[in-house]
Parts: structure tokens; C-alpha cells; sequence
């Protein structure tokens, strides 16, 4: 599949940027202040995607509307959570830039899905 078609793949786009953000933690220094920012980093990061195939084998367009809603505040609570670690260790501070673009970009366009749903 080509990196194009990928970018148009939820289901792989959602499970890439999980591998991306786990690559980089593994990275990361641990200590008292990044251990739970990591840790609440890769558990919400890897909800989205999860959620996301959740909601592609949901039973009823309800089931499916509730978890897009799920996959966009996980990419929100994302956010935040890259936001916090970039501050906690700024010399990484461009990698995290651009996990926070992507996850961005998930956040529009699960809030666009949610929105076409009502």
C-alpha cells in the first residue's frame, strides 16, 4: 500500500501513529515526571486506533457514532498528553511537534465524521 493510500486508511493510519508514538517513548528518559506522562501518553494514543476498529465492527450506526466520539477525545486527551511531555523533556520537543500534527489531524477528521453523523 502506498504511503497515499495510507494516509486515507484510518484503520492503518490510527494503528501507525500508536507504533510512532510507542517508538518514541521507548526513547524517552524515565523518571518521576515522565514515567506517568508516557504512560498516559501510549494508553491513550493507542485507544484511538483501537476505538477505532471498535467502531468500524459496531453493531448499530448508535454503536458506531459512540465510538468516533470515543476516538476523537482520545486524540484530544492525546494532545494534551504530548503537550505536558514536550514541556517535561523540550529537547524532544520536534518529535513530539509532529505527533501532535498528526494527531491533530485525526482530531478534525474524527470531529468531521462525528459531525455528518447527527
Amino acid at each position: 500500500m502506498t504511503q497515499l493510500a495510507n494516509k486515507f486508511d484510518l484503520e492503518e493510519r490510527t494503528a501507525h501513529f500508536g507504533e510512532a508514538v510507542i517508538a518514541l517513548c521507548k526513547e524517552l528518559q524515565r523518571d518521576e515526571i515522565t514515567r506517568p506522562l508516557i504512560n498516559q501518553l501510549i494508553r491513550s494514543a493507542t485507544n484511538i486506533g483501537a476505538n477505532y476498529m471498535e467502531a468500524n465492527g459496531g453493531s448499530s450506526k448508535k454503536d458506531f457514532r459512540n465510538k468516533i466520539y470515543i476516538c476523537k477525545k482520545e486524540s484530544q486527551e492525546t494532545q494534551h498528553w504530548l503537550r505536558m511531555l514536550s514541556v517535561a523533556v523540550p529537547e524532544e520537543r520536534a518529535s513530539l511537534r509532529k505527533l501532535w500534527q498528526e494527531v491533530h489531524e485525526l482530531v478534525l477528521i474524527f470531529q468531521k465524521i462525528t459531525t455528518s453523523l447527527r
